[in-house]
């Protein structure tokens, strides 16, 4: 009888509490995260390892016959890749296993193919042990990708290389402790060496591996763990339709669990998708995956991975950046000093979140109740939440400040576990008793980060102005970023005129043209400057007088200038946009061009020539990018002598500058030909086209 006593008036309590009636939370809405899910969003940043034997070849992807004896890392220290990880703020590192090219970093006992052939530490080490170990020593969590294209394996194509990618997958599932994500890469057959077939296979990369079958050994090995894959089966992480570094502005967690996934539903999910399968943003921090010697003063500044972060972390993705090891098996300097520039800069704008110690108000709370009230949106925890009544869509919450306060960035998070629901929403800010609206976006869903011009308010309101279900809100942050100067942009025309472009209207911008560092003291740009013919090499920074910063040096190497080239059998004088220095503009050959098709440019004289670089149009999803070519030189523009044919491999995906290297050789025609596309198509375009002289 007291027990129940007792009972019946804890119930009492209970209901006097939440206004004489019990209230409980929203129910969940539409497809939610799975608990691997969650914890894979939760890490936000991790790290990529792309380091094979297309690091000693200078290659972007290996054919599958480069000689093993090549891989010999001397000083491969797998702790300093953790300990930089650790220190850039990543949770995780992905190393690739094994890539297009077959070569293990494992000593698999499935081929011969791998570091036990190598010349590294006699045979007997294990890249992907060693780096288990450290990230075990340093708290990060390991991810392996498997390429399920070999170009290497003489089965490949054959039902015999599933039985082969399944036993190397559970060798790497089973020997080295948890595993948080396993990638499988998108690029599947093709051209390969094959056992010495040196042959084309095709595979219906949607059936050939059987994923369905393949996810169930995955899950079975390594149940907490998330699977990505560009093709096939729905998998637990989508790709988001370029290497790019970002996601849409509108991002939704969701894809349908069938059909065909279109580049822009990758880019911005389905709103109203059966599956929750979010977004990963993944991209390098050089512009290509390996490493290559060229490009060494082409790591990402400073402004540029704030701006990946932004369009990634802070628009409901995750950020996955790659680091191309050198071929002595260390992260190179230059990438290091980024990445933990990176770190800070994030850290800085993020220290003070303005709205910790302020008031909140909501329009509407769940029930009048405490429990999901205003509050619970600023008290800087993800595992409660502000909600509104089932039937209200849309709602407000003000925070006030108590005193005019400075902000450029918002935050806000939905409770994901409950589902994804806002579709619109805007902040305003209470300027001088006046509210004026200074950002609107769509989505949330993880984590939504919007950057405003800087404004000093007393109060900043945050609408909901569309929703799918009551919204449920867990956490918003209001903070005051200190400005990241960008480096201007450096071009230089046919005519050999530099032009340097400043990101914005405010900064200065000094120059060199010998190489050297600039500084405030250099030489201050006005107008375009004529460099002459010859070789030079530009570099520029911006810089603000008012607070004395300066932004990252940009720098350029230009060869000969382009001044007496001439294209030959073209009228279009807007073909002399391949020409013009802008990656900005492009030309394309008419509709009713058939390929092969070629681009013959006269030099005006003999020059020793040691190298050709092509630049992609710059469209969305380029739909006339080359992928395969051939280079001919001749002195009298008749008689041509090839010099060099291949693939630009990942160009789709990392449509950036395609360099390629040949012999030395004299000419003053070249010939460009154009083999295939992108698309399989006949639209052929350039943006730029030059050629490195000796």
């Amino acid at each position: 009888m007291k027990r129940c006593l007792f009972i019946g008036i804890i119930f009492t309590l209970s209901l006097f509490e939440f206004g004489c009636k019990k209230v409980d939370g929203p129910a969940p809405f539409g497809p939610v995260p799975t608990e691997n899910q969650m914890r894979w969003q939760e890490m936000e940043y991790y790290a990529f390892i792309h380091f094979s034997l297309n690091t000693y070849t200078d290659q972007s992807w290996g054919y599958g016959n480069e000689d093993v004896g090549l891989f010999n890392p001397t000083e491969l220290d797998a702790r300093q890749w953790a300990r930089i990880c650790k220190e850039a703020g990543m949770k995780g590192i992905i190393v690739t296993a094994k890539h297009h090219c077959g070569f293990c970093l494992w000593p698999s006992k499935y081929t011969e193919y791998s570091v036990k052939n190598a010349p590294w530490k006699n045979g007997k080490g294990d890249v992907i042990r060693e780096l288990a170990d450290a990230c075990k020593e340093y708290g990060l969590k390991l991810g392996i990708y498997l390429s399920p294209w070999d170009r290497n394996s003489a089965d490949y194509g054959k039902p015999e290389y599933i039985t082969y990618f399944r036993n190397q997958l559970t060798e790497l599932l089973t020997n080295y402790g948890d595993i948080f994500e396993v990638w499988y890469d998108g690029a599947n057959g093709g051209t390969g060496w094959y056992g010495g077939a040196n042959e084309n296979r095709k595979i219906d990369r949607t059936t050939y591996y059987d994923w369905k079958n393949t996810y169930k050994l995955v899950r079975k090995l390594q149940p907490n763990i998330v699977i990505w894959n560009d093709g096939g089966d729905r998998a637990d992480l989508r790709w988001v339709g370029t290497e790019g570094g970002w996601v849409g502005e509108t991002n939704w967690s969701l894809l349908n669990a069938t059909g065909d996934v279109p580049f822009d539903m990758l880019h911005y999910g389905v709103e109203n998708g059966d599956s929750w399968v979010p977004a990963e943003v993944n991209t390098s921090i050089r512009p290509e995956w390996f490493y290559h010697p060229g490009e060494d003063s082409k790591v990402k500044t400073l402004p540029q991975l704030m701006d990946t972060y932004y369009n990634s972390v802070g628009r409901n993705g995750t950020f996955l950046l790659n680091f191309p090891i050198m071929p002595n098996g260390l992260i190179h300097p230059n990438d290091e000093k980024a990445a933990l520039d990176l770190a800070a800069a994030v850290k800085e704008a993020f220290a003070d979140n303005l709205a910790k110690n302020a008031k909140a108000e909501a329009s509407n709370s769940r029930g009048n109740s405490q429990k999901f009230g205003a509050s619970k949106a600023i008290d800087e925890t993800t595992d409660s939440f502000w909600a509104t009544d089932d039937e209200v869509k849309t709602a407000s919450l003000t925070i006030d400040f108590g005193k005019p306060t400075t902000f450029n960035r918002f935050m806000a998070q939905e409770y994901i576990r409950q589902g994804q629901r806002v579709k619109a929403f805007s902040i305003e800010a209470l300027v001088d008793g006046n509210w004026k609206e200074i950002a609107k976006a769509t989505t949330i869903g993880y984590k939504r980060i919007l950057r405003f011009p800087t404004v000093t308010a007393t109060q900043i309101r945050f609408s909901i102005t569309d929703s799918k279900a009551c919204p449920v809100i867990s956490n918003i942050g209001v903070y005051n970023a200190p400005q990241i100067l960008t480096a201007p942009t450096i071009i230089r025309n046919q005519a050999g005129e530099v032009t340097i472009i400043p990101a914005d209207t405010e900064s200065e911008i000094y120059y060199t043209l010998d190489g050297s560092e600039p500084t405030s003291s250099s030489i201050k740009y006005i107008n375009p400057v004529q460099t002459g013919d010859g070789k030079v090499e530009v570099k520029a920074i911006a810089f603000d007088p008012a607070s004395g910063k300066s932004s990252a040096v940009t720098g350029e190497q230009f060869d000969i200038s382009r001044k007496d080239w001439k294209i030959i059998g073209i009228q279009d004088e807007k073909a002399y946009r391949i020409l013009d220095g802008n990656l900005s503009t492009a030309w394309r050959h008419g509709n009713e061009t058939k390929l092969p098709v070629d681009l013959v440019i006269d030099l005006g004289k003999e020059l020793t020539l040691s190298e050709f670089k092509y630049y992609p149009e710059q469209n969305s999803w380029q739909p006339s990018t080359i992928t395969n070519y051939e280079f001919y030189i001749s002195m009298d523009g008749k008689n041509w002598k090839k010099t060099s044919e291949g693939e630009f491999s990942n160009i789709k995906n990392n449509p950036l500058w395609q360099t390629k290297k040949f012999d030395r050789v004299n000419a003053r025609f070249i010939k460009f030909r154009a083999l295939k596309n992108t698309e399989d198509n006949n639209n052929i375009g350039y943006a730029e086209f030059h050629l490195i002289t000796d």
